[in-house]
Protein backbone atom coordinates (compact mmCIF):
# COMPACT_ATOMS: atom_id res chain seq x y z
CA UNK A 1 0.00 0.00 0.00
CA UNK A 2 2.44 2.54 0.81
CA UNK A 3 4.59 2.12 -2.61
CA UNK A 4 1.48 2.06 -4.54
CA UNK A 5 0.83 5.87 -3.15
CA UNK A 6 4.36 7.12 -2.41
CA UNK A 7 4.53 9.13 -5.80
CA UNK A 8 1.00 11.13 -5.26
CA UNK A 9 0.72 14.50 -4.47
CA UNK A 10 -0.24 14.61 -0.72
CA UNK A 11 -1.71 17.75 1.30
CA UNK A 12 -0.90 18.01 5.32
CA UNK A 13 -3.76 20.29 6.65
CA UNK A 14 -2.38 19.34 10.65
CA UNK A 15 -2.79 22.50 12.60
CA UNK A 16 -5.54 24.18 10.13
CA UNK A 17 -8.82 25.45 11.18
CA UNK A 18 -12.00 23.37 9.68
CA UNK A 19 -12.81 26.75 7.36
CA UNK A 20 -9.36 26.64 6.11
CA UNK A 21 -8.90 23.39 5.25
CA UNK A 22 -12.13 23.69 2.84
CA UNK A 23 -10.23 26.54 0.92
CA UNK A 24 -6.82 24.60 1.10
CA UNK A 25 -8.76 21.20 -0.53
CA UNK A 26 -10.21 23.01 -3.03
CA UNK A 27 -7.20 24.68 -4.63
CA UNK A 28 -5.09 21.10 -4.08
CA UNK A 29 -7.89 18.94 -6.38
CA UNK A 30 -7.95 22.01 -8.53
CA UNK A 31 -4.07 22.46 -9.33
CA UNK A 32 -4.20 18.60 -9.15
CA UNK A 33 -6.81 18.58 -11.42
CA UNK A 34 -5.12 20.59 -14.09
CA UNK A 35 -2.09 18.98 -13.82
CA UNK A 36 -4.22 15.73 -14.89
CA UNK A 37 -2.91 13.78 -11.73
CA UNK A 38 -5.42 10.89 -10.76
CA UNK A 39 -4.82 10.24 -7.03
CA UNK A 40 -4.33 12.82 -4.62
CA UNK A 41 -4.29 12.39 -0.46
CA UNK A 42 -5.25 14.77 1.78
CA UNK A 43 -3.99 14.57 5.59
CA UNK A 44 -6.24 15.78 7.63
CA UNK A 45 -5.25 13.63 10.85
CA UNK A 46 -7.39 12.49 13.49
CA UNK A 47 -7.99 14.19 16.29
CA UNK A 48 -11.74 15.68 17.10
CA UNK A 49 -12.62 15.01 13.46
CA UNK A 50 -13.04 18.83 12.60
CA UNK A 51 -10.84 19.08 9.81
CA UNK A 52 -11.97 15.97 8.77
CA UNK A 53 -15.57 16.71 8.41
CA UNK A 54 -15.02 20.18 7.06
CA UNK A 55 -12.78 18.05 4.07
CA UNK A 56 -15.41 15.32 3.58
CA UNK A 57 -17.63 18.28 2.88
CA UNK A 58 -15.50 19.67 0.36
CA UNK A 59 -14.88 16.09 -1.49
CA UNK A 60 -18.87 15.85 -1.64
CA UNK A 61 -19.57 18.82 -3.46
CA UNK A 62 -16.56 19.02 -5.55
CA UNK A 63 -17.36 18.54 -9.31
CA UNK A 64 -13.91 16.80 -10.23
CA UNK A 65 -14.36 14.30 -7.69
CA UNK A 66 -14.70 11.01 -8.46
CA UNK A 67 -14.62 8.93 -5.47
CA UNK A 68 -13.18 9.24 -2.05
CA UNK A 69 -12.19 6.69 0.87
CA UNK A 70 -10.30 6.96 4.06
CA UNK A 71 -7.54 4.97 3.94
CA UNK A 72 -7.42 1.86 5.77
CA UNK A 73 -4.04 1.38 7.04
CA UNK A 74 -4.52 5.16 7.86
CA UNK A 75 -7.32 6.84 9.49
CA UNK A 76 -5.88 10.11 9.20
CA UNK A 77 -5.68 10.57 5.69
CA UNK A 78 -7.84 10.37 2.63
CA UNK A 79 -7.42 8.88 -0.83
CA UNK A 80 -9.14 10.51 -3.44
CA UNK A 81 -9.91 9.31 -7.47
CA UNK A 82 -10.12 12.50 -9.53
CA UNK A 83 -12.38 12.91 -12.25
CA UNK A 84 -9.73 13.00 -15.40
Amino acid sequence: MMKLYSNVPKIDLHGETGDISKILVKEFILDNYKLKNKYIIIIHGIGKGIVKKSVYEELKRNKHVKEYKQNNFNSGETIVLLDI
